[in-house]
């Protein structure tokens, strides 16, 4: 059966490659660029952001993997997000594919980041998570009204795997720490906050995506039940590259500030409630039902580390 990876080059893209060789020898990888992950591969060089090229894409597919990834930028998200999974749920209705999307968090605010689980309940409180529950509605209507059969994957911030320029943790710490300089950390470095593995949750991906009574669910990809803080993730990072523990911590105030002149921190800003409290990622459901222990916190970023290493 054919699977199928929508926004195949980027870092979840790459990983869930790598585990559905698995369960099919036939993959798909679409982009504008693909490239081969495994050598049974086939690519397709598309624009996502075009209805036929999405349909071309998802025809004579079994499953389909939404990996995709637009700019960061409320603008972007509103000319692109809504169109772009509409068509792919036009699409896989009418060629029969199963759908299996790899969404954030974001449609969940306020408090109710404290404990993220699959019950959390749709209630954004950012333009961009506004955006991302409707894309999570449309979904959830499709599978109730139209018979879509679908997975909604979701996962918190995340490291490891090719993951580099989107990855906080690589941005604000690594990055800092390789050059000597002071670890960053947005709003509260005493806060919990959770930090998935790139491999654990592209294998959890690939796991779901294969397994039929998985379907018609929210599920939560794996991630470790440890919890711990901006802190402690400096001081992770800061013993495996033998680098001083030191941290500033940027208060929201500064972000938007900084915002005026760097637009990136203008789109973070509104984020900033992940930081400002406990934000603690649920996976207990998906660790249960497929007796997975998810990679530690040190162990992911000890291999993060390596990967990085390798890559350059």
């Amino acid at each position: 059966m054919k699977q199928t990876i929508l926004g195949a080059g980027g870092s979840i893209g790459i990983d869930l490659a790598k585990y559905l060789k698995d369960y099919t020898p036939d993959i798909l990888l679409v982009n504008r660029n693909p490239k081969k992950i495994n050598p049974t591969d086939t690519v397709l060089a598309a624009d996502l952001t075009n209805r036929a090229d999405v349909f071309k894409a998802i025809e004579g597919s079994g499953i389909t993997y939404v990996t995709i990834g637009f700019p960061y930028s409320v603008k972007m998200w509103k000319q692109l997000w809504i169109p772009f999974i509409q068509n792919v749920i036009d699409a896989c209705l009418q060629y029969n594919s199963k759908l299996v999307f790899f969404d954030n968090v974001y449609a969940i605010g306020g408090n109710n980041v404290n404990h993220i689980t699959e019950n959390s309940p749709i209630s954004p409180t950012s333009k961009k998570g506004e955006i991302r529950a409707e894309v999570d509605r449309l979904i959830l209507d499709s599978i109730k009204n139209k018979k879509l059969e679908a997975i909604i994957a979701r996962a918190p911030d995340f490291m490891g795997g090719t993951a580099r320029d989107q990855s906080i943790p690589i941005v604000m710490i690594y990055n800092n720490l390789l050059k000597d300089k002071k670890a960053q950390w947005f709003c509260d470095a005493k806060r919990i906050h959770s930090i998935g593995y790139v491999p654990d949750l592209a294998k959890g991906m690939a796991m779901l995506g294969n397994t039929a009574d998985a379907y018609n669910q929210v599920w939560n990809l794996p991630c470790t039940t440890e919890k711990i803080t901006g802190e402690q993730w400096v001081k992770l990072f800061a013993e495996a590259m033998g680098k001083k523990n030191s941290c500033f911590v940027l208060p929201n105030w500064l972000v938007k500030s900084m915002g005026l002149f760097i637009p990136v921190l203008k789109e973070v800003a509104e984020m900033n409630y992940q930081y400002d409290r406990d934000y603690y990622f649920d996976s207990t459901k998906f660790n249960t039902r497929f007796h997975f222990t998810p990679t530690t916190n040190a162990q992911a970023v000890k291999l993060t580390l390596e990967q990085l290493t390798r890559n350059g």
